[in-house]
């Protein structure tokens, strides 16, 4: 005996083999389709473009090697000046909030209830 869900009971009812073997949703024998193009310029095939690459931007890698490969005792983390500093001490600020706020917050969930 083959089974199906039936959409109306929202129940598996009896059914015949080609029914079962066909999910509801899928329509077989159709031809598929290509999808539209989105972009408005034509994508360039592997074989087109072997010649040549093209960048959104210039490469910024060698420069950022430098910066960050010299050795003057700034950490890692800071070297690129105010906006790290920034970030940085952003989430230290926000770290020691929220130790505090589990401190505080155990302190009460430790205190019997006053009634």
């Amino acid at each position: 005996m083959y089974y199906k869900f039936s959409g109306f009971t929202q129940k598996l009812t009896g059914s015949p083999p080609a029914a079962a073997c066909s999910p509801q949703g899928l329509k077989p024998g159709l031809p598929a389709e290509a999808p539209t193009m989105i972009f408005a310029t034509p994508t360039k095939l592997v074989s087109e473009a072997m010649g040549t690459v093209e960048y959104m931007g210039t490469n910024k890698v060698p420069d950022f090697q430098k910066l960050f490969q010299t050795s003057d005792g700034i950490p890692v983390h800071l070297k690129r000046g105010v906006p790290d500093k920034l970030l940085y001490r952003t989430t230290m600020a926000l770290t020691v909030g929220g130790v505090l706020y589990c401190l505080v917050a155990l302190y009460i969930a430790s205190q019997p209830n006053k009634k």
